[in-house]
C-alpha cells in the first residue's frame, strides 16, 4: 500500500516528506498505457504531488501541477488534493526515445525546455500560481527550484520509477527534505552530508527501505527525529457524470446544437482516468431548455 510520512528534527527547524507510490505510478501506467519514458515522467510528477498535496491544510484544497516542455512528451498534468489522492495524464503517453548513455530513461529529453507551473487552490478567490522555468527537466531538480525560487524554501528533492523488464513498475517513490526559516547552520551542515549518503530513491526501495528509512537517512544525527504524520496516498479520480454535463454544457448552446445536428450521443472521456460519459440527443435537447430557463 502506498503511503506518505511527514517527519521532523532539529528542533522543528527541517521537515521531511517521504513516500512510496508503486501502485499509483502503476495504476497510471495501466490507465494511459504509456511508454517507458513517459511512465516515468508522470510517475515522477505523481510522487511529487502526492507529497506536496498534504502540505495543504483545507479538506477542499486542490494542488495542480502542470509541466510544459518543448520535447516529444508534450504537457504533463498532475492534481492532489490535502488528503492523498492524486491523478495525472501526458499529452503523448505513447513517446518513445532512445535511453541515455547510461541506459537510463531520458526524462529530460522527453520533456525538452519549458515551464513548470504550481497552482494551489486554497479557497480564495484567486489560486497561487508561481511558475519557473525548467532547469534540466528531471523533475525532482525543477520541483526543488520552485520551492527555493517562487516559495523561498531551501529544499531537496528526490524522485524515482523504476520498470520491469516488462516495462511494469517496480518501485516508485521520493522524498522532499525542507528548512524553515533561521535553520543554524550546523543543522544544514548534518543534512548536507546525510543527502550525500542517497543515490537513488528506487535503489534505496529496491533494498528494502520504507518511507520512514528513508527520513531517517536524511535527519540522522538528530536526536528529536519524530514521524508526525502517515497518510495512505492512492490514484483517485473525483470525475462524475455531473462534471462532464458541465464540461459539454461549457461548449456552448451553438456547439451543443451543431452535435445535436449530427443525430449522434456525444462521448466525453476523462483525460485522468479515461473514463467515458455518454450524452444522448436527448440529454443535450434538456441541457439546452434547462439553459435557456
Amino acid at each position: 500500500m502506498d503511503y506518505m510520512i511527514r517527519a521532523t528534527a532539529g528542533n522543528d527547524s527541517v521537515r521531511v516528506f517521504a513516500v512510496t507510490t508503486k501502485d499509483i505510478v502503476e495504476k497510471a501506467r495501466e490507465i494511459h498505457n504509456t511508454s517507458p519514458v513517459a511512465t516515468a515522467a508522470l510517475g515522477r510528477l505523481l510522487t511529487a504531488a502526492a507529497m506536496m498535496g498534504p502540505m495543504m491544510k483545507g479538506d477542499k484544497d486542490l494542488l495542480t501541477l502542470i509541466i510544459n516542455g518543448d520535447g516529444p512528451i508534450g504537457a504533463i498534468t498532475v492534481t492532489a488534493d490535502s488528503k492523498g489522492n492524486v491523478k495525472g495524464f501526458v499529452n503523448e503517453p505513447n513517446v518513445l526515445i532512445h535511453a541515455k548513455p547510461n541506459g537510463k530513461l531520458d526524462v529530460s529529453g522527453a520533456i525538452g525546455n519549458g515551464k513548470l507551473t504550481v497552482i494551489r487552490d486554497l479557497g480564495l478567490k484567486e489560486p497561487y500560481l508561481g511558475t519557473v522555468d525548467l532547469v534540466s527537466g528531471e523533475i525532482a531538480e525543477d520541483i526543488t527550484y520552485y520551492f527555493t525560487a517562487s516559495e523561498q524554501v531551501p529544499s531537496s528533492v528526490g524522485l524515482g520509477v523504476l520498470l520491469d523488464r516488462e516495462n511494469f513498475v517496480k518501485q516508485a517513490g521520493g522524498f522532499i527534505l525542507q528548512l524553515m526559516p533561521d535553520t543554524p547552520d550546523e543543522v544544514i551542515t548534518v543534512l548536507e552530508k546525510n543527502l550525500s549518503k542517497i543515490k537513488s530513491v528506487t535503489e534505496l526501495l529496491e533494498n528494502g527501505k520504507t518511507p520512514e528509512d528513508i527520513a531517517k537517512i536524511l535527519l540522522e544525527g538528530f536526536d528529536d527525529f519524530h514521524i508526525l504524520q502517515k497518510t495512505p496516498v492512492q490514484f483517485k479520480c473525483n470525475c462524475s457524470r455531473d462534471r462532464m454535463a458541465q464540461a459539454l454544457i461549457s461548449l456552448g448552446e451553438k456547439e451543443i446544437r451543431d452535435i445535436i445536428k449530427d443525430g449522434k450521443p456525444a462521448e466525453l472521456k476523462c483525460q485522468f482516468c479515461q473514463s467515458a460519459y455518454e450524452f444522448s440527443i436527448d440529454d443535450m435537447q434538456k441541457m439546452l431548455k434547462a439553459a435557456s430557463e
